[in-house]
């Protein structure tokens, strides 16, 4: 019995302990159960329990703050009441993974609040298993993002427009270096970002303002900005643009200058038109001075010659008075001449108007010309037959072909050179009349002749090109009168335009147009020339490789109006890129001997490594011979020495192609 009552006893121990333990496992998971929902209630995100068709079983404090609905008006609703109606199916699909016990992990999406905004929402659901292991619903957390959302595609649209802007946009710090750099730096200034980013804004400074950045970052740790600065920057090919920086100071949080904001502008092309307008102006209010004056002028010397003349005639031929008179009607005569040369200026000259042929005109008066220059300067002419005929007055015509001759035989000194002087016709439009800047008000659309000087001198900078057609402006030591200011005169009195392309070193050409006749005869013919020449390049392509922008814009239009194709290179590099990618179409290759980066030698020896049958024409300033011997054995198609004619081109080219076409 007393075995029977100790077993007993232990078992009853048991018992309670047993059931201590369970009610302290119970108080234990009420409690985790309380922290949990705690947790659940005082959280921001939206926790709700739903079945596994949707169906909302809870909905805590967070979801009704994010979708505005209570938990009254959502248990036992569908969750489709919160999704927009372009999305009717998310909630579908979304459950579709649950049931296959899969999770849905920071799904963003849009819902709909209660009030009808839509929000931006970050997604986590997980299934809910029973103790089998079946899915009997899902946990579904939502949190807010609306707000991060909508600066991130803030900060994404303002990406997109510092991007896509033309002005560069860079970030610096107040050391200068490089933080940002976007589209349209590079495209100002020549540089990728990744060559500029890290490195010092004082790489664009020209060597003659070293210190123009300190400057500007003393004034930007200040505070203080710099507004429509302008001044000039350095791009990567080494060529200097005017631009207009706007700079601000980036501050912190707490108002502490931390780096700058800079905007620059190219404004070259901009000051280039202004120039090129007040220049405009200033030789019109030179012109009506001058036309003015000469006016009068012309009235007091009519009184002198006449008088004088009189008084010469009754003297006595053995009166040494009579020498006197004689030198001051000489006096009289040089100054009236003046007078014309001035009134040609101001375009009011007296014209004697008749139908010109400019080539018969230039043929005629060579042989004068020749005997006025010096014997060390060659002469050619380059005279194209069955030009339409111009309306003017020979005599102005023949001052203005004998002034730009022998100032290009004057602009080679005493030194040998070469003067060619060519004529041609152009079709003039829109296109082209914009690259004349001013000249441009003086034309119209149309059918032009065009006179081309051009000499192998010193050639002009900048500065003396702003100048050339002043009255009395000259670079000569003895240099006086009026000259190309007559020149330019006659020219526009004749509606017609003058452009001078020119730069130290490399000689200077000087073209003029005069608008042709319209006869129908002459148009018929041309315009039939040029319908003949449109097929001549057979649609076949001339790469054209110059770094002068004149020259390739002369061999493109030429090219072009004889029915070729053209592809354009500023340097060996760009050819070389163009070539690799149009090699078996290109039919010639127009090649300058002179270029950065890389010369025309080099450029000639990978164009025969790429393709060694290509066609190569060579072209220079230097002589035909020089260039032969340097070329010899290298396998140029042809030489072509600078200046050439659009003629004297076109001639070249087709022989070359034609030749190739006949070899194979």
């Amino acid at each position: 019995m007393e075995n029977a009552s100790a077993f007993e006893q232990n078992h009853l121990e048991r018992r309670v302990a047993e059931l201590e333990a369970k009610e302290a496992l119970w108080r234990m998971a009420e409690e985790e159960a309380l922290r949990l929902s705690a947790m659940v209630q005082s959280a921001n995100d939206a926790i709700i329990g739903k079945t596994t068709e949707g169906i909302v079983l809870t909905w805590n404090p967070g979801a009704e703050r994010i979708y505005g609905y209570s938990a009254a008006e959502m248990l036992g609703q569908d969750m489709t009441a919160i999704l927009p109606l372009d999305r009717s199916d998310e909630e579908r699909k979304i459950l579709e993974q649950i049931r296959r016990g899969e999770r849905v992990e920071h799904f963003d999406a849009i819902r709909m609040r209660k009030d009808g905004r839509l929000i931006h929402v970050s997604i986590a659901i997980s299934p809910i298993r029973d103790k089998n292991g079946q899915v009997v619903g899902a946990s579904h957390v939502a949190r807010d993002i609306t707000q991060s959302t909508e600066l991130e595609l803030a900060r994404g649209r303002l990406a997109a427009i510092v991007e896509s802007s033309d002005d560069a946009i860079i970030s610096k710090d107040l050391n200068g270096i490089i933080q940002t750099w976007n589209k349209g730096a590079e495209r100002l200034y020549g540089y990728s970002s990744p060559e500029m980013v890290g490195r010092s804004m004082e790489l664009l400074l020209p060597h003659d303002r070293p210190d123009e950045e300190r400057l500007i970052l003393k004034r930007l740790a200040k505070g203080e900005r710099v507004d429509h600065f302008e001044t000039v920057r350095l791009r990567k090919d080494g060529k200097s643009i005017e631009v207009s920086l706007s700079i601000s100071p980036i501050s912190d949080k707490d108002g502490i200058v931390r780096g700058a904001s800079h905007v620059a502008r190219d404004i070259t092309e901009l000051h280039l038109r202004e120039t090129q307008r007040l220049h405009a102006q200033k030789l019109e209010s030179l012109g009506v001075l001058a036309g003015g004056v000469a006016h009068d002028f012309n009235n007091l010397l009519t009184g002198i010659l006449g008088n004088a003349s009189l008084v010469a005639d009754s003297l006595h031929p053995a009166n040494p008075n009579r020498r006197i008179l004689a030198e001051c009607i000489q006096s009289a005569e040089r100054a009236a001449k003046l007078t014309r040369q001035l009134l040609a200026y101001a375009g009011k000259g007296r014209f004697v108007v008749e139908p010109i042929s400019l080539s018969e005109l230039v043929r005629e008066i060579n042989t004068l010309i020749q005997t006025s220059i010096s014997r060390k300067v060659q002469v050619r002419l380059e005279l194209a037959d069955n030009l339409p005929a111009i309306e003017g007055d020979a005599g102005q015509l023949q001052q203005v072909v004998m002034n730009l001759m022998i100032n290009g035989a004057e602009a080679i000194g005493d030194g040998v050179g070469l003067v060619v002087c060519s004529t041609a016709s152009q079709r003039v439009d829109e296109a082209y009349m914009r690259t004349l800047g001013a000249e441009a008000s003086y034309l119209a659309p149309g059918l032009y002749v065009v006179l081309e000087v051009h000499d192998s001198g010193c050639g002009m900078d900048q500065v003396t090109l702003s100048r050339i057609f002043e009255p009395f402006f000259t670079t000569k030591f003895t240099g006086r009168g009026l000259g190309l200011a007559a020149v330019s005169g006659i020219v526009h009195g004749h509606k017609g335009a003058i452009k001078v392309y020119s730069s130290p070193g490399k000689g200077s050409t000087f073209k003029v147009l005069f608008p042709a006749m319209p006869v129908m005869g002459d148009a018929h013919i041309v315009e039939n020339a040029d319908v003949q020449a449109a097929y001549e390049g057979n649609n076949k392509t001339v790469l054209i490789v110059d770094d002068e922008e004149s020259v390739r814009s002369t061999a493109r239009n030429t090219l072009q109006r004889r029915g070729y194709r053209t592809l354009e290179a500023r340097d060996g590099r760009e050819a070389l890129e163009l070539f690799r990618q149009f090699a078996h179409e290109i039919a010639l290759v127009l090649l300058d001997l002179t270029m950065p980066y890389m010369n025309g030698e080099e450029v000639l020896r990978e164009l025969k490594t790429i393709r060694p049958e290509v066609q190569v024409l060579l072209s220079s300033g230097f002589n035909q011979v020089e260039a032969v011997r340097r070329f010899t054995g290298k396998g140029l198609a042809g030489f072509l020495q600078k200046p050439y004619t659009a003629a004297m081109l076109a001639e070249t080219v087709k022989k070359i192609i034609t030749e190739q076409i006949r070899q194979f």
